[in-house]
């Protein structure tokens, strides 16, 4: 085994830096993409079946990119033809996303705009995992969240920056989207293809052949796993029955009860993953090996680490999508005391927000740089657990504030949290896979995000229609306690990073 060279500040930085555009994009799409739906008339309960689009096209992109970018080899390298390619058509989303003229073009622009945002974002969790060794794992994606942390701080502000410092309209008739929110969509198209190029030019990667010899073949690492080893065809069968039969029993609940029409989402999706396994079973027995046997192979056998993780990331993805669908209702409503997207009150309140995503971002981008130096004095789970324990007890707080400056405080622990969010799951996850396998186990690790935000973007209108009455604010309890829960459980983890340096 060769082992695999330290890197620079500075090689880190490079390699990193591409997340500033990337994330632009996404806090652009986080802190906005709500206000923009309200303007064209979508109701609050309503709005999260229209973000569904997002973790549904994560669900898809991200193991397909993975799986790819393993086996891609170009001039261009391993990751970035992808994380290029994605950058490019995100940028142009990002500038005819606020130039919607109907609520159904917006939702599908959404579409668009996050496929692309996924199709650069899955491989840069991949080329840190390549790139950076062990003993500097924290620190790259650390790193990864300090970008992060800075882009959504730029990206959260700018409806403000440009009406207050620009004097820019944050108002606009009935139906359009201020020209604030315009200029601060092309403002991040600029950044974000320009940050991923910056990456592109200043960064290398390591052919498959050197990753492979920098591989720990010492026995009990998870690389002795036998990865080619074809999955029964029968097993698939199985499991294939058993999870289409659940979802189509969920809808034939849903139908009976006459429950809300987005949950049959819940049922669909059930049954979708239940009849791509039948079909991968039909192409095991005939002896036919493409990407999608080859993807719910690597699904069906992901290591104990990821299973394990697969819990925290599904909580602590369920509190996040609750914080980025609902706190633009929750603060006009709670704090502001209007519900009237046409009024000034409310657009302050929803600029405020942006303010408020600037904060916790902000802090995040700090708390990156603590983050190592907590994991060194105690370890990376515990790291976790406490932030987790800050921010879940920071989106409970909310209920109780009235002022707009005191909810200042709770978005600061909440950056604490999306810091270690952002880093740390991936720093323990990247300990358990192989190099071979790294690009379709991060997209795998993806459907431990999206299917919380599939779960949330289906059941939180019906929960805050009909138990929460309509009052946003509980849905960010919700998440709250949802993020207690991601704490309890980052503690049952095993990171083998941690149990090799205490073999040794």
């Amino acid at each position: 085994m060769t082992k695999q060279p330290r890197l620079s500040f500075w090689q880190i930085w490079n390699m990193s830096f591409g997340f500033l555009g990337i994330q632009m994009g996404f806090a652009l799409q986080n802190a906005n993409v709500s206000r923009i739906f309200e303007t064209l008339g979508a109701s609050i309960d309503n709005i999260p079946i229209l973000w569904i689009a997002a973790p549904v096209t994560g669900l898809i992109i991200q193991p397909i990119i993975g799986h790819y970018s393993d086996k891609t080899w170009t001039r261009l390298g391993r990751r970035r033809p992808y994380f290029l390619a994605g950058a490019i058509l995100a940028s142009l989303a990002l500038i005819l996303m606020p130039n919607s003229p109907t609520l159904w073009m917006a939702a599908g622009l959404l579409w668009i705009m996050d496929a692309s945002i996924n199709v650069s974002m899955e491989p840069f969790r991949a080329f840190v995992g390549d790139n950076v060794p062990s003993e500097q794992r924290t620190k790259g994606f650390a790193m990864q969240s300090f970008f992060i942390g800075v882009g959504a701080v730029v990206a959260s502000l700018l409806p403000y920056v440009f009406t207050n410092w620009f004097g820019i309209a944050n108002t606009a008739p009935e139906g359009v989207i201020p020209p604030s929110v315009k200029w601060s969509f092309y403002f991040g198209a600029i950044v974000f293809i320009g940050a991923v190029l910056w990456t592109v030019i200043r960064s290398k990667e390591y052919s498959p052949e050197e990753l492979k010899s920098f591989e720990d073949k010492q026995p009990g690492s998870s690389n002795e796993v036998q990865y080619t080893q074809e999955y029964p065809a029968f097993k698939f069968r199985n499991g294939g029955l058993v999870w289409t039969l659940a979802g189509l029993l969920v809808a034939s609940l849903i139908y009976f009860l006459k429950l809300e029409k987005e949950l049959y989402i819940l049922g669909l999706g059930l049954a979708v993953f239940g009849i791509l396994q039948l079909l991968a079973a039909y192409m095991v027995d005939r002896k036919v090996v493409n990407g999608l046997t080859e993807i719910l192979t690597d699904l069906k056998r992901i290591p104990t680490t990821m299973g394990q993780l697969a819990i925290v990331q599904f909580f602590s993805w369920l509190a996040l999508f609750s914080m980025w669908i609902y706190t633009t209702s929750a603060v006009t409503n709670h704090v502001f005391g209007t519900s009237d997207t046409t009024s000034q009150l409310y657009n302050d309140g929803a600029d405020w927000v942006g303010v408020l995503f600037g904060v916790y971002n902000g802090s995040a981008a700090l708390f990156a740089f603590l983050l190592p130096v907590l994991a060194r004095m105690t370890s990376r789970k515990i790291t976790h657990a406490i932030a987790l324990i800050v921010g879940g007890l920071s989106l409970c707080s909310i209920y109780l504030i009235k002022d707009q400056n005191l909810l200042l405080i709770p978005f600061i622990g909440i950056g604490l949290a999306w810091a270690s969010i952002l880093s740390m799951p991936y720093a323990i996850l990247t300990g358990s896979l192989p190099a071979s396998k790294m690009g379709v186990y991060m997209g795998i690790f993806n459907f431990f995000i999206v299917i919380p935000q599939i779960l949330a973007a289906t059941i939180l209108g019906f929960l805050t229609q009909h138990l929460f009455g309509g009052h946003a604010v509980y849905a960010l309890v919700f998440g709250g306690v949802s993020m207690l829960i991601a704490a309890a459980s980052v503690l049952f983890v095993t990171d083998r990073d941690d149990l090799k340096r205490a073999a040794k």
